[in-house]
């Protein structure tokens, strides 16, 4: 990125961790922080452009089916006497199996337009509609994913599009049901859709790849090893753990449980994040920060599909690295995220203050969004890690007359914005230090034809 340097001033930004008061942020003419200065003198602040209220630095979205933002909602009537993650499956199908390339980027941007306005400034897309919807190749085998890269360019917001390799249905099947082709792909084929996003992107800082491996149940040994020894520097992404139906199966069939056998047979590092891993003992959670990999935990999605709830106490004790996604995008709010985190464990443990205990924290919603920040850089593979030089200049503008946050100390702020609901806005998002429009009524009314002609 090119441009002239920025400086802003805020009354107070999240710096190491912790409100810094009277702060100076200087963008270099890259797009990312060239210089922080806290507890600025008028005489620094000089010349600044002076920002409305505290800032936080922008997060990382760290798993996302966009086309699913099309059936928020849609999956909340019961047809049966049992109703699971399976049989929402089938319904997800149906939905995948219908959105053109037109209506995926439609739904895309508008969804990203929500992810920005909330604060998320990068989104990992775990892309697996590769195909039309009959199974047959595009002329570009390219045309599903630079949809999202097309909708990620006109919103503005950072993309790392992670191409998924998915080619069996289950561990003992030898390919994929005909509700599934839509998805068919190799490691060839989602590598070359790799670098072919990286060519059509061009220079851009705010799109990147990385590859992701749908789940130990639709992929064999040999493909996962392909996929995840190329492109040594990219970040790699699996479904694990989600369901016991899917531990059990693993089980049936290697004799082990699917974390433990990950472990085992596969090259493991700080590139892999491991996404849900609700079914996770002790042990393999061990392993896995012996191994140096990333959780992406996705709240609101695994409540409303009934996964389970992971084990942050345990994760956050062993300072496991961590980050969040809105994954089926039935909420786009991180504040609602991580609040839904926290409470769950609440629930579970019945205790209070969970993630301050199990962080040596005071403050539960300081614990919950750090994390949530240190983890973004593993999951995106691009420097995210906040308000830090070196680091990309994304940031939020909070809006201190949202109602949850009036007559709150300054202090209390963050706890606020993660525990005071309706949830507190943000006057203003910046990505690579460029503030970013919300959305506008050409990104709606796409967004309503696409509804429209997929549920009409």
């Amino acid at each position: 990125m090119g441009g002239e340097a920025l400086r802003f001033f805020a009354p107070a930004a999240w710096v190491n961790g912790a409100w810094a008061p009277d702060v100076v942020l200087c963008v270099g003419a890259d797009g990312a922080w060239s210089q922080i200065i806290c507890g600025a003198s008028a005489e620094v602040q000089g010349g600044a452009q002076r920002l409305p209220g505290p800032v936080l630095p922008g997060l990382v979205n760290g798993h996302s089916h966009a086309f699913q933002r099309a059936m928020a909602s849609l999956a909340e009537r019961s047809a049966s006497a049992q109703d699971d993650f399976w049989s929402w499956r089938d319904r997800m199908y149906s939905a995948a199996n219908r959105i053109s390339p037109e209506q995926l980027e439609a739904i895309a941007a508008f969804l990203y337009s929500e992810l920005l306005a909330a604060g998320y400034t990068q989104v990992c897309e775990f892309h697996y509609l590769h195909n039309a919807p009959d199974g047959s190749t595009y002329a570009d085998p390219a045309e599903m994913s630079m949809a999202l890269v097309r909708a990620a360019q006109r919103t503005g917001i950072g993309l790392t599009l992670l191409p998924t390799l998915y080619m069996r249905s289950g561990f003992a099947a030898k390919g994929l049901r005909d509700d599934q082709k839509r998805f068919a792909s190799t490691p060839e084929s989602v590598l070359r859709i790799a670098s072919e996003v990286r060519r059509q992107a061009g220079e851009s800082d705010r799109i990147t790849t990385g590859v992701a491996l749908h789940s130990l149940r639709a992929v064999d040994e040999g493909a996962i090893l392909e996929v995840a020894t190329y492109g040594k520097s990219m970040p790699v992404h699996i479904h694990i753990a989600e369901q016991q139906l899917e531990v059990d199966d693993c089980i049936a069939r290697h004799g082990r449980r699917p974390v433990e056998w990950l472990l085992d047979k596969l090259p493991v590092n700080e590139r892999w994040n491991l996404v849900h891993a609700t079914q996770c003992t002790p042990a393999e959670l061990e392993g896995v920060r012996h191994k140096g990999a990333s959780i992406v935990v996705c709240p609101s999605t695994e409540a409303n599909l009934g996964d389970g709830v992971f084990d942050l106490a345990r994760w956050m004790g062993q300072s496991g690295s961590w980050s969040i996604g809105s994954d089926s995008h039935v909420t786009r709010s991180w504040q609602e995220e991580l609040r839904l985190l926290e409470y769950s464990q609440r629930l579970t443990l019945r205790q209070r203050n969970v993630a301050a205990r199990s962080a040596w924290c005071e403050s539960s919603a300081a614990a919950l969004f750090q994390g949530a920040l240190d983890g973004g850089t593993a999951a995106a593979g691009a420097p995210l890690a906040g308000l830090a030089m070196g680091q990309r200049a994304d940031f939020m503008v909070i809006d201190t007359v949202s109602p949850a946050l009036l007559g709150v100390p300054a202090s209390h702020v963050l706890d606020a914005l993660v525990f005071s609901s309706p949830d507190a806005d943000f006057s203003d998002v910046f990505v690579a230090g460029r503030r970013v429009q919300r959305a506008d009524s050409d990104l709606r009314a796409a967004f309503v034809r696409a509804m429209n002609a997929l549920w009409s």
